[in-house]
């Protein structure tokens, strides 16, 4: 039995975006954002959908860790340049999701497509668990089903 669900393409472009304005601390001496930076914006997006997820759905504790982060440069960003930032939920295993995210400026111009893999975890005994079905529901109905933003 399969227990992982995955998304298809003709779903939906993105289940959330947000904004975040690039500051001058998150340059570098070539004058555009540092590639470690790109994880901070993908870190304060991913938190901020959460929250809003857990506001719509009423999930109180979900926890759970990154596993894994990856993140493809497609052209520099700029001080003060405005980025959108959308995410979506792609898939769910027994134990584990992923989190797609694309960057493009304000203006439509691609900056960065990534990749989170996110583990449900029990920081009281340190080990993984099973991603609760209410989360997968909670997900799925917010969504409108499993996305896949547009890279």
């Amino acid at each position: 039995m399969n227990n992982t669900h995955k998304a298809n393409k003709q779903t939906i472009s993105s289940a959330y975006t947000n904004s975040i304005e690039v500051i001058f601390r998150d340059v570098d001496s070539f004058g555009h954002v540092n590639n470690a930076v790109y994880f901070t914006y993908l870190e304060t997006i991913r938190v901020k959908y959460f929250q809003e997820l857990k506001t719509r759905s009423g999930i109180d504790a979900m926890d759970m860790i990154v596993a894994q982060a990856t993140c493809n440069y497609k052209s520099p960003a700029y001080i003060a340049e405005q980025l959108d930032i959308s995410i979506g939920i792609t898939r769910f295993g027994k134990k584990s999701f992923d989190c797609m995210y694309t960057v493009n400026t304000d203006k439509g111009r691609k900056i960065a497509s990534a990749k989170t893999i996110q583990v449900a975890y029990d920081y009281n005994t340190n080990t993984s668990v099973v991603v609760p079905e209410q989360f997968k529901q909670a997900v799925i109905e917010y969504q409108g089903g499993l996305c896949f933003p547009e890279m």
